[in-house]
């Protein structure tokens, strides 16, 4: 169950209550879970006509995943944009993404028209941080710096973790041992079964309960430099691959266009290799029509670990391609100031040519 989170006071004495203070925080430095968690509520104290925070699910470890909720409360039922970032705990930029892709929206409200505009008709449903069990463990030290999984124990000693990109159940366990695993010691281990871990199951429950709402599904990665479209299944092409292509293609030329930097555009199963259990997949095959994963820089010199010196221009160009999507699927359901209804949303979206099933 959704539950709705308002904003409670901070320990003025806090030692990190100035790096939460809006005007302060550091969009480009890494910032730990704590001083995550202290951002949000601070968002929401900052923004209370535009921002809510939402509990949607609890960690294996028993601690909350929240999301922030961003739109104008206009009393009408309006379609989502989701976004997810640190699914995997070791790919520091994609929180920091997240992070910054909210400051932007909610600076730019006031003097876009653009953005004001979708924060009248849309919803954007923002998770910082969803593996906040193995973001909090990366955390540690160097020696931990690399953990990519949850935390749950495994069925051997000393073995901890699923990946929670490769636990959601669209085609789970195939594809092994490159695009999952069944060994609980691999990076790419996939549960014990689908939709094993909490925090897949959060997602999973969302995604269902709201999936006629639900116009664009954006899930944050690092590293690669990449825009992958559906699916991991090399045996199944999703429909209008071609209109899909072209998206990715003209988000990818927009990041271009802020440094130079080339992202690659494809069916995750033709760039990279086929892959099972992915969130994008069941958000695609659950009839969302927008589904994408963005994978951050470098192309490998740094990996996971890239120097907070990448987080501005890594920000800045992936800002710019999400913003490309987001504003392509608003304007094929949105004309003047009138929305689309539920009933009217496949019409309009056939008429624009995406087909969806």
């Amino acid at each position: 169950m959704l539950k709705l989170v308002g904003f409670s006071l901070l320990a003025l004495f806090s030692t990190e209550r100035l790096a939460t203070v809006e005007g302060v925080y550091d969009y480009f430095r890494y910032h730990p879970m704590s001083e995550i968690t202290e951002w949000m509520n601070q968002i929401v104290k900052d923004y209370p006509a535009l921002v809510t925070r939402v509990e949607y699910g609890m960690t294996y470890e028993k601690r909350t995943i929240s999301l922030l909720k961003i739109g104008l409360n206009t009393g009408a039922k309006k379609y989502i944009v989701w976004m997810d970032c640190g699914i995997h705990a070791n790919e520091w930029i994609a929180p920091a993404f997240c992070q910054y892709f909210v400051n932007q929206i909610l600076q730019s409200y006031k003097t876009d028209a653009k953005i004001k505009r979708m924060m009248k008709n849309l919803d954007f449903y923002v998770t910082p941080v969803l593996n906040v069990d193995g973001y909090i463990y990366s955390w540690k030290d160097n020696t931990t710096r690399q953990w990519r999984k949850n935390r749950r124990p495994g069925h051997s000693p000393g073995c901890y973790g699923t990946d929670l990109d490769r636990n959601f159940d669209v085609n789970w366990g195939m594809f092994t041992p490159l695009g999952a695993s069944f060994n609980c010691s691999s990076d790419m281990f996939c549960g014990t079964s689908p939709a094993s871990e909490p925090e897949v199951e959060a997602v999973t429950n969302f995604i269902k309960s709201q999936r006629a709402n639900i116009l664009s599904f954006l899930t944050i990665h690092s590293y690669g430099q990449m825009i992958l479209l559906p699916y991991g299944d090399p045996n199944e092409t999703v429909h209008n691959y071609e209109g899909l292509m072209k998206l990715g293609q003209d988000a990818a030329e927009a990041i271009w266009k802020v440094r130079g930097q080339n992202y690659t555009v494809g069916a995750t199963s033709d760039v990279l290799y086929p892959i099972s259990g992915l969130p994008r997949d069941l958000a695609r095959m659950q009839g969302i029509p927008f589904c994408f994963t963005f994978v951050l820089r470098d192309n490998g010199t740094f990996s996971y670990q890239l120097p907070e010196n990448q987080i501005q221009p890594a920000c800045e160009e992936a800002y710019s391609g999400v913003l490309h999507i987001i504003t392509y699927a608003h304007n094929q359901i949105y004309s003047g100031a009138v929305a689309a209804t539920a009933a009217t949303l496949w019409t309009l979206l056939l008429a624009a040519g995406v087909t969806l099933m």
